[in-house]
């Protein structure tokens, strides 16, 4: 279940909520869940224990959580608009290059919600599994876009969308792992244009989007 922010929060409030998690976030990018305690997130927002709690009843976990909805939103917002009409061959370029460009200019390589993934499902599985809630939701815009390509001829009849959108997404993920390990976006670019001529290649053959 995703997190948000009470209604009983006034508009300062909610910014405050806001800012707190924006920290926290820097934090866990740079230090990871296990090695960023409440201590240092009150510290870098200069919030009391008790108006920490205040705003994360639920403690750690609940601001974790908030954590992966900011970082799910902004990675979504960075490859809009094409993530919503992925239906063409020249918005799934569009995409790539929006993807190629977001995470070349952030301060920390990789994805920070694999990232959260990979150390959650060791220490805390209910966390872990909705933060794979959001993957899913990410994959899920993917698969979208390819059936309607293939409603639209752009792929062959017996093109799986599904099967195609979870290669995407695997390639995506593993990109971004190897600019983790590498510190070097090519690892992602090399993957994604591998994926793109996978997905090129489930077009009925000759068709002329192809070529564009």
């Amino acid at each position: 279940m995703t997190t948000a922010t009470p209604a009983r929060l006034t508009a300062k409030g909610a910014a405050t909520r806001a800012r707190i998690v924006a920290t926290a976030a820097d934090l866990v990018l740079a230090r990871g869940v296990g090695g960023t305690s409440l201590d240092d997130v009150r510290a870098g927002t200069l919030t009391s224990k008790s108006q920490l709690f205040h705003y994360f009843p639920g403690g750690k976990s609940e601001l974790v959580l908030a954590i992966a909805d900011l970082q799910m939103e902004r990675v979504l917002r960075a490859q809009r608009p094409f993530l919503d009409t992925l239906d063409t061959w020249a918005a799934w370029d569009g995409w790539r290059d929006a993807l190629v460009a977001y995470y070349g200019s952030q301060p920390h390589w990789g994805c920070p919600i694999g990232t959260l993934v990979s150390e959650l499902v060791g220490t805390d599985p209910a966390a872990a599994a909705e933060v794979v809630g959001h993957m899913d939701r990410w994959r899920g815009l993917l698969r979208d876009g390819l059936g309607r390509m293939r409603e639209s001829g752009l792929l062959r009849a017996d093109a799986d969308p599904g099967r195609l959108a979870l290669a995407v997404f695997a390639a995506v993920q593993g990109g971004l792992l190897l600019t983790q390990a590498m510190r070097s976006i090519e690892p992602l670019t090399a993957a994604l244009d591998a994926a793109l001529t996978a997905l090129r290649a489930a077009a009925p053959a000759r068709h002329p989007a192809v070529l564009r």
